[in-house]
């Protein structure tokens, strides 16, 4: 699942442009960016948005990985999250 702090339309647009084949948690009131700690008022790259995260979350809720961006182009790529995949 995928968590994104932005409104309901243009992610409900994205999604089935996209054909993602998971879910998306649309985060308007940005709660879950910011008890999950990525979400930042203001930045050179853009305001009251969350950073770019990954958080790898276990069958019992255990966090087993984190990434989260220093600005909104970084993202943790393809054999990064496959490796904190496997390591589930």
């Amino acid at each position: 699942m995928a968590v994104v702090a932005q409104n309901s339309a243009g992610v409900r647009r994205y999604v089935e442009e996209a054909g993602l084949p998971f879910n998306i948690l649309v985060d308007e009131s940005r709660e879950v960016t910011m008890r999950y700690g990525v979400w930042h008022r203001l930045g050179l790259d853009a305001w009251n948005i969350a950073r770019p995260a990954l958080f790898v979350i276990d069958k019992t809720g255990v966090i087993r990985d984190v990434f989260v961006g220093e600005s909104q182009e970084e993202f943790p790529g393809p054999d990064e999250i496959t490796r904190a995949l496997d390591g589930l």
